[in-house]
């Protein structure tokens, strides 16, 4: 229970009393995807009874940001400015641990939340989209804790020297629920798919433009699997 108490501590804003030690949380990371069945419910819980679709869908994109503080979607900002950053690896280094927000943040967040709001909008089935988006988002995030070599030293390289190579499987294990959900195989099969190759996708671009990756990466990969993830399901 400690471990889950720090992992919510960590990923949201909910009430939770006295601060555990991270440490709870950063042995157990694999646990990730917990806090998208606690977060995905309590999205899902108020949006389930508002009938307009196009206000649920507002709504759901709203509470996912309320809800986690807004930390990963910093995280997206600031990926953002890093992508879009020119020069060398310094720079755009530079430009993805500045505080300050960018142009390329600011396109990296109104694209992502765009295509948040229009996977929700076209899911026919809202509540299970938005609860299997956001296990499959705490997945990307435990994937990347595990092989994503720290280039700095911050929360991700904390976090990342107790993984263990075997803690995505167990992550993916937590996903396997998800089965129970109302949705047919082939869009459960897909997300699964995007579930996985999203992470992998930014892993690979971390490693070639800085060098690695940082909780600035880890975080945006919450908020680009996701909307990635609901997409599929309303696409497929």
């Amino acid at each position: 229970m400690k471990a889950l108490i720090s992992l919510l501590q960590f990923t949201t804003i909910l009430p939770l009393g006295k601060s555990q030690d991270l440490v709870n949380f950063a042995r157990h990371s694999y646990l990730y995807p917990c806090a998208g069945y606690i977060i995905g419910a309590l999205v899902a819980l108020p949006v389930y009874f508002i009938g307009d679709k196009t206000i649920a869908a507002a709504v759901a994109v709203a509470l996912f940001l309320v809800i986690s503080g807004a930390h990963h979607f910093d995280g997206l900002l600031d990926l953002g400015d890093g992508l879009m950053a020119h020069g060398d690896r310094e720079r755009r280094i530079h430009a993805l641990t500045d505080r300050m927000v960018g142009a390329g943040g600011i396109a990296a967040g109104i694209a992502v939340t765009l295509l948040l709001f229009a996977g929700l909008l076209a899911s026919p089935a809202i509540v299970s989209a938005i609860i299997i988006g956001d296990v499959c988002a705490k997945f990307s995030m435990a994937f990347l804790t595990t092989f994503g070599t720290p280039f700095r030293e911050g929360m991700h390289s904390y976090l990342h020297q107790y993984s263990r190579p075997f803690f995505p499987l167990i992550s993916a294990l937590f996903c396997v629920p998800l089965i129970l959900l109302p949705v047919s195989a082939p869009k459960l099969a897909g997300a699964a798919l995007v579930m996985v190759i999203s992470p992998l996708i930014l892993l690979m671009v971390s490693k070639k433009l800085f060098g690695g990756v940082n909780g600035d990466v880890v975080g945006a990969s919450n908020e680009i699997t996701r909307a990635c993830v609901i997409l599929a399901l309303a696409l497929i």
